[in-house]
């Protein structure tokens, strides 16, 4: 049996009337991977942030013993110095950097203060030989999609000679593809030697890598499951995480499919930055009142585009095209023209342009629709406030009051403050950008009863999403997109993750 190369026992961590960990235990061989799960809130990258060094020695209680020794870290570069290496969910590289400088930025190989950049670029082929990419050192970040940023961050810690990398949803951002691609690289890695902790919601992934699993739930340790020596279901994992057994990861709904609510006619869009060229073709689509719509696609399909240009044409030039409500042609050529015909979209970056972080939870709510809180101009705080308090016992949201900042929140619970925000405008449709990214299976099925009831209110919901189970679970209908062109329209009973993938597959052939 291999060794144990990292220990952490009895890990207390206190914020402010909150207590995120509560006599933690985590025992992680050498050469395993150890996949950490638990709901948004439970305190796992609370945890790895203590281990990191980004909560330095003395802010909680307990230990950490690693490589046999109890260490003391204070900064982010005490772990780093020993192999220990986190990669965050937000990627930390600088988008106008070029690969090499990424890697080595912080870390870089000079001599006098000048920098070899030929040594530089020789070692940067290395590493990305290492995991995978092809690239030349000198490509920018920002040309390179999100899988392969993720891969470069992964070069980067091998610069640095990780023993423990340590992952933060890694693959949340990413399609089928680059997931796949991903795991595959930390499984080679095991081979050699490396040893893993993986953060993750995505528990068919979790399966697939990890040899153990440790649950935390509410700040605590649940337990910790081998693998190896028995099969380890997702039901077995869900039950641990929330406490119960989950039988049904979609609750039921009895649609009750009304008028047209939403019609897009012969939607054409050209790209927002390569100006001359045609980005979505002929795009035509429509939801009715308290029906569930759904839109599938591989990634880059266009799906994000087609529901930022319907609105307010935040995404695109050169747009042409018509968009009903209720029979009538509606102007939706500015965002305010949008939400006042009706529409409203929950971005699937909720941290970035969903929400004001700094801001609490009462103004982020009240953002979309300041009139409603207002006399003459001015805004009636306490009208504010009811507002706010309302959304939050109405959507559940989990915190210790309306004045608790937003980036103090879970996933989940950010998630429930950005619907808030939008069901305050009284939309009739409400778009849906991967409104699950992210978040655990207890707070998913928060937001599909959500869905459920705005679809039971005569709302109509157009849901985008790259999880085919979520789709199939929630939609009564759905489109298919692939270089921006819906390809296929399909009924809940024709609906399957093989109709979907087949659709894709022959339009690929086509165009």
């Amino acid at each position: 049996m291999t060794k144990i190369l990292l220990e952490m026992r009895g890990i207390t961590k206190t914020f402010p009337g909150v207590k995120a960990l509560d006599n933690v235990n985590l025992q992680v061989r050498e050469g395993e991977i150890h996949a950490l799960v638990g709901e948004n809130g439970a305190g796992k990258s609370t945890l790895m942030k203590v281990l990191s060094g980004v909560y330095p020695a003395g802010s909680y209680e307990g230990d950490i013993v690693y490589d046999g020794e109890v260490r003391q870290f204070s900064t982010i570069s005490d772990s780093e110095h020993l192999g220990i290496i986190i990669i965050h969910q937000e990627l930390a590289l600088v988008p106008l950097l070029s690969i090499a400088e990424n890697i080595f930025l912080g870390n870089e190989m000079a001599s006098g203060g000048v920098i070899d950049w030929r040594q530089t670029f020789a070692r940067t082929r290395e590493l990305l030989a290492k995991v995978g990419l092809k690239e030349s050192p000198a490509t920018l970040i920002t040309d390179i999609g999100v899988g392969k940023q993720q891969l470069v961050e992964i070069a980067k810690a091998l610069s640095k000679k990780v023993r423990l990398l340590i992952l933060d949803e890694p693959t949340a951002s990413l399609n089928e593809t680059d997931s796949d691609a991903l795991l595959t690289l930390l499984m080679e890695f095991r081979k050699q030697g490396m040893t893993s902790i993986i953060i993750s919601h995505k528990l068919n992934e979790i399966k697939k890598v990890a040899d153990k699993i440790t649950v935390i739930r509410d700040g605590g340790t649940v337990e910790t499951l081998d693998c190896h020596k028995e099969e380890i279901g997702e039901d077995r994992i869900i039950k641990g995480m929330v406490g119960r057994a989950m039988e049904d990861r979609y609750p039921k709904r009895e649609p009750k499919i009304g008028e047209m609510l939403l019609e897009v006619k012969n939607w054409n869009v050209f790209h927002q930055q390569h100006r001359d060229r045609q980005f979505l073709h002929d795009i035509n689509f429509s939801v009715r009142a308290g029906e569930v719509v759904g839109i599938a696609g591989l990634m880059g399909a266009g799906r994000t585009e087609t529901a930022m240009s319907v609105f307010g044409r935040s995404w695109g030039h050169k747009i042409t095209g018509e968009v009903k409500m209720r029979g009538q042609p509606v102007d939706v050529s500015t965002i305010r023209k949008a939400i006042d015909a009706g529409l409203a979209y929950v971005t699937e970056d909720r941290k970035h342009l969903g929400l004001v972080l700094m801001n609490n939870i009462m103004h982020n709510t009240t953002l979309a629709n300041l009139p409603g809180v207002s006399t003459s101009g001015v805004i009636d705080e306490r009208r504010e406030a009811k507002v706010a308090t309302d959304y939050r016992a109405r959507l559940r949201i989990r915190s210790h009051s309306i004045y608790q900042e937003a980036v103090n929140l879970s996933g989940g619970n950010q998630q429930k403050v950005v619907l808030s925000k939008w069901l305050f405008t009284d939309p009739q449709v409400l778009i849906l950008d991967e409104p699950t990214r992210g978040i655990d299976i207890g707070a998913k099925y928060e937001i599909y009863s959500i869905i459920n009831q705005l679809a039971a209110e005569g709302k109509g919901i157009l849901m985008i999403s790259s999880e085919m189970p979520e789709l199939l679970g929630t939609c009564d209908r759905i489109y298919v997109m692939n270089e921006g062109r819906i390809v296929a329209e399909l009924s809940k009973q024709e609906a399957s993750q093989e109709t979907i993938m087949r659709a894709i597959m022959r339009s690929g052939e086509k165009h």
